[in-house]
C-alpha cells in the first residue's frame, strides 16, 4: 500500500489554524486528481482543498467543525501504485496454485422417469487452503447501500448553507452548473416550486445546531468586538429629501449609459468625504501594542447579509471612486459574498465599515464595530415624515428622513469627535451638491 499524506495547507497571511467546514469525501471513496476533498475556513474566507493524487481515501484527519493547525494531517489517500504492482506480479502464480489439478469426470446416472430428481448434496468439505471461495450467484446476493458509493450532490459551501436555511434537500435537485454542480439558481427554482423541500417533522421538537464555518467565525468576531471594545453609539436624523431627488434625477439622465445609482452609493460618498476632517475614525487599533494606526486611504467595509451569515467585503480606495464606480463595485462585492466567491483579499483590510439593512433598517440600531477598526456607520431606512420647515410660521412639509446610528471605540474616539463627524456626514447629505465640491 502506497499512502499519500495531505496536510492542512498554509493559506497565508500568518494563518496558524484552519477549520474544517465540510468533507466532500468519506473513507473508502475513490477520488480523482484535482477533485475537491473538503472545504476549510479561516476567519475570513472558505477555501476548497483539492486532491493532488488519484486513489482511495483511507483516513480523514479531522471532523467537521474541528480547528486544525496548519501542517497537521488532513487526509490520507492510497494512490494504488505499490498495491497495483504487487497485484500484477502475484496474480498469475496465485491463480495456478489455487486451482487443483483436474480429475476425471464421473458420469452421473440418468434420472429415473418415475422419481423426482434429488437436490445435489450440500458441500461439507472445507475449501482448499489458499483458494478463494467463489461468490454466491447473482440472485443470492443482497445489495447493500454504502455511504461511500451513494451519490453526493455537488455544491459550494455557500449553496449548502443556503439550502439548509431554506429546507431544500440537495439530493433531490439536478444541478445546472458545471459537472452537475448545484448553484444558487437551482435553489431559487426549487424554492419557487416547493417540490424539493425537506419534509417537516410531524412533532414540535428541538434541534441542536453546532456553529461551524462562517457562523462560528461571526460569533467569535462579535464576541471579540464586544468584549474588547467599549462601544459608544450616536444617533442623528438626516433629511435626505434632496439626496433622494438628486439620485432620481441622475438615474433619469444617466441610468442607460452608466447604470443605476443606489442610495448607498451617495451615503458612502458622504461618509468617505467626511473622513478628511476626522482621520481618527478611519483607523485600526492594536489592543496588545496600544497603537492606533491612522489610514490616509479609506478601505470601506460594506457589511453584507448572505445566506450563510454576515460578511464584510472591502471597497478599496473608496475615496477615489465616483458615484457610478462605487455603486457598481458595491453590487459586485455583494454578489461575490452571497455566492461564496469573494476572495480573502476582498474580505480583509477594511479601515472603516458601513452597515445597512435597507428597507429592514428600522429607526435606530446599535451596530457592532468590526474589530480592530474604531468606527462603524449604520444606515437606517428612509421614511416620509412631517417636519417643521419654517419656525417662523410653523410650516410643515412631508420630508424623506433617515437616521444614522453609528458606534465608535470610546478608547480612541471621543464623543465630541464622533458627534462632529456624523454631523459633517449629515451636512453633506442634506446639501448633496457639496458632495461634488473638491
Amino acid at each position: 500500500m502506497s499512502i499519500h499524506t495531505i496536510r492542512m495547507p498554509d493559506i497565508g497571511e500568518g494563518i496558524a489554524e484552519v477549520e474544517i467546514v465540510e468533507w466532500r469525501v468519506e473513507v473508502g471513496d475513490s477520488v480523482a486528481e484535482d477533485q475537491t476533498l473538503c472545504d476549510v475556513m479561516t476567519d475570513k474566507a472558505a477555501v476548497e482543498v483539492p486532491s493532488p493524487v488519484t486513489g482511495r481515501v483511507v483516513e480523514l484527519g479531522g471532523a467537521v467543525g474541528q480547528v486544525m493547525a496548519v501542517g497537521s494531517v488532513l487526509i490520507r489517500i492510497d494512490d494504488g501504485s505499490e498495491a497495483a504492482e504487487k497485484a500484477a506480479a502475484q496474480a498469475p502464480s496465485a491463480q495456478v496454485a489455487a486451482v487443483p489439478p483436474p480429475s476425471a469426470p464421473v458420469a452421473a446416472p440418468p434420472p429415473s422417469p418415475d422419481l423426482p430428481t434429488p437436490p445435489p448434496p450440500a458441500a461439507s468439505k472445507p475449501p482448499t487452503p489458499g483458494r478463494v471461495p467463489p461468490p454466491p450467484p447473482a440472485a443470492a446476493r443482497t445489495p447493500a447501500a454504502s455511504p461511500s458509493t451513494a451519490p453526493r450532490a455537488l455544491a459550494a459551501p455557500a449553496v449548502r448553507d443556503r439550502a439548509r436555511a431554506l429546507g431544500i434537500d440537495l439530493a433531490r435537485l439536478k444541478g445546472s452548473g458545471a459537472d452537475g454542480r448545484i448553484v444558487h439558481a437551482d435553489l431559487d427554482a426549487a424554492r419557487a416550486t416547493g417540490t424539493h423541500t425537506v419534509p417537516a417533522a410531524p412533532t414540535d421538537g428541538t434541534r441542536e445546531v453546532k456553529l461551524i464555518g462562517l457562523r462560528r467565525a461571526i460569533a467569535q468576531k462579535m464576541l471579540l468586538s464586544k468584549r474588547s471594545i467599549p462601544h459608544f453609539t450616536y444617533v442623528e436624523e438626516v433629511d435626505v429629501t434632496e439626496m433622494v431627488a438628486l439620485r432620481e434625477e441622475l438615474n433619469r439622465q444617466y441610468a442607460v449609459q452608466r447604470g443605476e445609482l443606489s442610495p448607498l452609493a451617495l451615503v458612502i460618498r458622504a461618509i468617505v468625504r467626511a473622513v478628511a476632517g476626522f482621520p481618527q475614525v478611519n483607523a485600526r487599533f492594536d489592543d496588545d501594542a496600544g497603537v492606533l494606526t491612522l489610514h490616509d486611504a479609506v478601505h470601506l467595509g460594506v457589511a453584507t447579509q448572505t445566506d450563510g451569515g454576515l460578511m464584510v467585503p472591502v471597497l478599496r480606495q473608496a475615496q477615489t471612486l465616483n458615484l457610478w464606480d462605487c455603486s457598481e463595485a458595491i453590487a459586485q462585492l455583494a454578489a461575490k459574498a452571497r455566492t461564496g466567491k469573494a476572495t480573502r483579499d476582498e474580505l480583509s483590510g477594511s479601515t472603516l465599515t458601513v452597515t445597512s439593512l435597507g428597507k429592514l433598517g428600522g429607526i435606530v440600531s446599535t451596530p457592532v464595530i468590526n474589530h480592530p477598526e474604531v468606527a462603524i456607520v449604520g444606515i437606517n431606512r428612509i421614511v416620509a415624515r412631517p417636519m417643521v420647515r419654517d419656525l417662523r410660521d410653523g410650516t410643515v412639509q412631508i420630508r424623506q428622513m433617515m437616521n444614522l446610528s453609528s458606534s465608535f471605540d470610546h478608547r480612541v474616539v471621543d464623543g465630541a469627535v464622533a458627534a462632529a463627524y456624523i454631523q459633517r456626514v449629515r451636512q453633506l447629505l442634506e446639501s448633496p451638491a457639496t458632495l461634488f465640491i473638491e
